[in-house]
């Protein structure tokens, strides 16, 4: 086979790509690449696995709230944190599947928007409230919850007046235990139905169409690459857009440590998604990695899946450096973080442009970011 290089005409090979009948499940890429083999090693081996710990670790931190809405001491706060953070960091492994059910539930932004919008939270806790309302999504899911168990207050002392002795304790617990049994419903739905029946049809349409798993797959994959990890988690607390550090936009401002946990956790995640890492395990299945070393996609005269890896890891060695505190970080030494952000940046055209191009992938999302 001969080997495809991607060079300076990536993009124009791209626009190629994109002039293809969207609707023919043959019509986009003519090379035997088992693609039904990639959908069954990400749906079987990592995917499913994946929304299962996840689902556990929910389940856990569920009993956890109605532990601590019942008995509000500070041993069950302290509990219900621990809880939340497992569950916080299981979500990072499945927070890039938004295909499915969970396109279709708008899944992720219930689960975390972030900045949490405070003032209206303190509303809703005082009147009525409708989780199921798009316009609440920043009032709900992770970060609204770290700000109830980790933001009320100084000090653990001070946060549990809320949950005891204050006037609306009450109305306090209810919303604690209504937002986690809202994450709780979405997520039974969205496993739910991978479970009974969407794996089959993710799996069987193994095209090369617009509207196929594979292409699907890898637009949900680069774009929460480039919109939630790079930009959402490191970008816009940093102010790239802006010019000015956002200390109060980072992901678990009220935890304070958690940032860079989650930030790595989810960096791993979509690594292991290119290689095709099975959750949980070292074994590797058919994944965005082979398909690219079976077209022997080069650039530059080197191995594009291994140039796409090594950034992955100097992603990893620039996070690891920043502080374990976001908020700190950006307050103190934002520089850094502008560092990390074009460390991440790298993959993007590697991913978007180069990946895409090789496997006759058209982008479906339009950037905004100007970058």
């Amino acid at each position: 086979m001969k080997k495809l290089v991607v060079s300076v005409f990536a993009i124009a090979l791209l626009v190629v790509a994109c002039s293809k009948d969207d609707n023919s499940d043959g019509g986009g890429n003519s090379d035997s690449f088992d693609r039904k083999a990639m959908l069954q090693n990400m749906a079987d081996n990592i995917i499913l696995p994946s929304y299962q710990n996840f689902k556990t670790a929910l389940g856990s931190f569920q009993k956890a709230t109605t532990t601590f809405t019942t008995t509000a001491t500070r041993e069950n706060l302290v509990a219900l944190r621990s809880k939340w953070v497992d569950a916080y960091k299981a979500w990072q492994h499945v927070s890039m599947f938004e295909i499915g059910k969970a396109e279709e539930l708008r899944y992720k932004e219930f689960m975390n928007i972030y900045p949490t919008n405070t003032t209206n939270i303190k509303s809703n806790i005082s009147g009525t409230y409708d989780l199921t309302s798009i316009s609440l999504q920043d009032e709900q899911g992770f970060p609204a919850l770290d700000y109830l168990i980790n933001g009320l207050g100084e000090s653990d002392a001070d946060i549990l007046v809320f949950y005891t002795t204050d006037g609306e304790a009450a109305n306090y617990k209810k919303y604690m235990t209504d937002l986690v049994a809202r994450m709780t419903t979405l997520t039974d739905e969205v496993v739910g139905s991978w479970t009974n029946g969407y794996r089959d049809t993710f799996v069987n349409s193994s095209g090369s169409s617009a509207t196929s798993s594979l292409d699907k797959m890898a637009n949900d994959y680069v774009y929460h690459y480039e919109k939630n990890l790079r930009a959402g988690k490191v970008g816009i607390p940093a102010g790239v857009w802006t010019g000015t550090a956002s200390d109060n936009s980072v992901e678990a401002l009220y935890k304070g440590d958690l940032s860079k946990v989650l930030l790595l956790e989810n960096l791993t995640a979509m690594q292991n998604l290119f290689n095709g890492v099975h959750f949980g395990k070292t074994t590797t299945g058919e994944s965005f990695k082979t398909y690219l070393d079976f077209l022997n996609t080069l650039k530059n005269e080197q191995d594009l899946s291994k140039l796409i890896n090594n950034q992955f890891d100097a992603s990893r060695t620039a996070i690891e450096k920043l502080g374990d505190d976001f908020s700190a970080q950006v307050r103190n030494n934002n520089e850094s973080m502008l560092e990390t952000y074009s460390v991440l940046q790298k993959n993007v055209p590697l991913l978007k442009v180069d990946m895409f191009s090789a496997m006759s992938i058209r982008v479906d999302y339009v950037d905004a970011d100007g970058d």
